[in-house]
């Protein structure tokens, strides 16, 4: 299990007890991107409604709205699907009826133990993380593909080599052509390709500017 994974998410924790909200929320945050708490129900809703959020792992008795009822809320009122996961303690089987029916992701059982609980939230967040990496394929594919023929990386790389700190290339065509010995048109036609599969943005005449970082260092 790579656990880095874990370090661009976003957690809402949603429990009353404030020592144990404490105590998960440090070590919760030495794995995740962000932690943000609520002691109940209400002020948990209020967050997810108004937050990116990822992840939210719940109590289910808390004051103001249980847990179970902010999740209901947040799904059938609010129209708002985000993976959640159930902390809660072997005496309240009506509520745990009632977190399957609204399809919870994942149940911990108190006291909480923190390995189980990184574990199950790198499950839920493993598909997140396959679909990006789909995503990431298909952007390089579309990538290469303008890519293809003539001097067309050796272009590629000469901008590379004369882009600033923040990723912006100052040049013109006729630098470039100059420097490798190509033709205008394949200038123009690479640089067109570039812009249209997202790997370049035009930001005014003669200065252009890296769209995906790790597009530069695959290259590199």
């Amino acid at each position: 299990m790579d656990l880095n994974a874990l370090k661009d998410c976003v957690i809402l924790y949603v429990e009353d007890e404030l020592s144990v909200q404490n105590q998960t929320r440090m070590i919760l945050g030495d794995f995740v991107k962000k932690v943000i708490v609520a002691s109940n129900g209400e002020d948990g809703l209020k967050i997810a409604l108004e937050e990116d959020v990822d992840i939210i792992i719940t109590d289910i008795l808390m004051p103001k709205l249980n847990g179970i009822e902010m999740l209901k809320k947040l799904k059938y009122e609010h129209k708002k699907n985000i993976n959640c996961i159930i902390t809660t303690a072997f005496s309240e089987p009506e509520y745990l009826i009632e977190a399957i029916k609204i399809k919870v992701d994942g149940f911990i059982t108190k006291p909480i133990n923190i390995k189980e609980l990184i574990n199950t939230i790198y499950e839920i967040i493993l598909p997140k993380l396959q679909k990006n990496e789909l995503q990431g394929c298909s952007y390089m594919v579309n990538v290469l593909s303008a890519l293809v023929g003539g001097k067309k990386i050796e272009i590629l790389q000469y901008v590379i080599n004369h882009i600033d700190d923040e990723r912006i290339f100052y040049g013109s065509y006729q630098d470039i052509m100059e420097a490798i010995d190509v033709s205008k048109p394949t200038v123009v036609n690479m640089f067109k390709q570039l812009i249209d599969a997202g790997v370049i943005e035009k930001i005014k005449n003669k200065v252009y500017k890296f769209q995906n970082k790790k597009f530069l260092h695959d290259v590199d």
